[in-house]
């Protein structure tokens, strides 16, 4: 039983309105529990199949493909996010599963220790300028195929700014600056979900057909790929350097997302006669990724020579285990029948728009690689 809390003065009352009791925090740490213990079994499982994979080929003398923990561990979460997300028993493991979206933040930030600063600039001018390219071709696509098929404005709005940026956080972000509605938004994470589990097998694939260095892949897909997770999935699934290279190029993207947010929620308060309520600045950070900041930071710091050799490692190998119960995330909150039941028309127009984005940013990059020698 809680102690009665004892009169105190209004003052008092509102200072400490936006704190949660202990209690309560406790609670919802006890919640999240089971789903985070079902990631981290997962993403264990995913990487001992990796390892136990390898050894069977090289005990056995066969010539085994290289099938890695990121692939298991998403692999393994659809089987048992499919099977038993239906079950009133799975109930119980949602808030922790959840959270794979945070670990996934955690381990971005960690990743920046791997990233000297010299690295962001040997990158920096290029990137920006395909951001800039894909951006515009991304958003553009998606309101010409979304007016095309009768889309809503709204939704039409949400498809664009989440194929152009980040994914299901833009789309978030997005909702609740221009009131879409909750289906609206679901829409279009589904179909985002949906083409970006999709991609992670295929453009893998892809590269390894046409041959594509490290640096090309993963400036590919950080540039092709919406969603955070796949784009740091699938660069990983082809090699840790290219994993390293889509992530910056995706971070460059998601940077955006604040100013771009802050866009349309004007333009949609411009159609509604309505202003922008508070102060854009504040907007404009209430909407950046925070864990953006946390890369720069860990970055400059160990560009600085902050961190000991050792400890580098110990970091990056934290943001591996972060990365571990992200993927399992993934494959648990990909439900396929979910996704039947949202329409045809987004997943349409998705497609047709992710597809077409695929082979221009595809363009680009070889373009790219073929004038400046990516490596």
């Amino acid at each position: 039983m809680v102690a009665p809390v004892e009169r105190s003065s209004p003052e008092a009352r509102e200072a400490g309105a936006g704190s949660p009791s202990w209690p309560a925090l406790a609670g919802k740490v006890t919640r999240t529990l089971p789903g985070v213990a079902l990631l981290f079994v997962i993403g264990y499982g995913g990487k001992k199949a990796e390892a136990l994979l390898k050894a069977y080929g090289q005990a056995h003398h066969v010539a085994l493909p290289n099938v890695e923990y990121v692939l298991w561990a998403i692999l393994i979460g659809l089987v048992i996010g499919n099977l038993f997300a239906g079950s009133r028993a799975y109930d119980v493991f949602r808030p922790g599963i959840r959270t794979y979206e945070f670990f996934l933040k955690v381990g971005i930030a960690l990743l920046g220790v791997r990233f000297l600063l010299a690295d962001v600039f040997k990158l920096g001018g290029l990137s920006l300028a395909l951001v800039v390219l894909e951006f515009a071709v991304a958003g553009s696509l998606m309101v010409l195929l979304g007016r095309a098929f009768g889309l809503g404005p709204k939704l039409t709005a949400l498809l664009a700014v989440g194929s152009s940026i980040c994914g299901v956080s833009a789309i978030i972000a997005t909702q609740g600056a221009i009131d879409a509605d909750d289906e609206e938004a679901s829409y279009a994470i589904g179909a985002i979900l949906a083409l970006g589990a999709i991609g992670l097998f295929l453009f893998p694939a892809i590269g390894h057909a046409l041959g594509m260095s490290d640096h090309a892949f993963g400036l590919w897909v950080g540039l092709a790929i919406d969603n955070t997770a796949e784009v740091t999935a699938a660069g990983n699934l082809y090699s840790e350097e290219a994993g390293k290279w889509a992530v910056l190029a995706k971070t460059a993207r998601n940077a955006t997302i604040g100013f771009v947010v802050l866009g349309v929620a004007l333009h949609f308060a411009r159609r509604a006669g309505k202003a922008l309520a508070g102060p854009r600045a504040r907007f404009v950070w209430e909407k950046f990724p925070k864990f953006v900041l946390g890369f720069l930071a860990l970055s400059a710091l160990g560009s600085a020579g902050v961190f000991a050799p050792g400890q580098i490692a110990s970091l990056a190998n934290l943001s591996r285990w972060a990365f571990l119960l992200t993927f399992a995330g993934v494959g648990l909150q990909t439900n396929f029948t979910e996704l039947r039941r949202q329409g045809l028309k987004p997943l349409i127009v998705g497609a047709l728009g992710e597809v077409a984005i695929a082979g221009v940013t595809l363009g680009m990059v070889l373009a790219a690689d073929a004038w400046f020698r990516l490596g």
